[in-house]
């Protein structure tokens, strides 16, 4: 494991990676989207660099099937003589 990428970040760390405020990495942690762990006390969360990656990979693929089905509806809205 390389020094340079922590095996752990915090909610801070994630909402930095991602762009958003950590009270969105809360509430993805709490529901599950993300997998975190509770350190310690109360509201001390960490994210394992891989679960951060994993999310992201999920999140793309997510993506990509809503275009994939925004295309689709797209499609089923042209009329019939018009060539697809």
């Amino acid at each position: 494991m390389s020094d340079a990428t922590p095996r752990f970040l915090t909610l801070a760390d994630v909402a930095e990676v991602l762009n958003v405020t950590v009270r969105q990495v809360y509430a993805l942690v709490r529901s599950g989207e993300l997998k975190g762990i509770q350190i310690g006390g109360r509201n001390q969360w960490r994210v394992e660099n891989d679960q951060l990656e994993d999310y992201i990979r999920r999140q793309y693929a997510r993506a990509e099937q809503a275009v994939a089905e925004l295309s689709d509806a797209d499609l089923a809205d042209q009329p019939d003589d018009v060539p697809r």
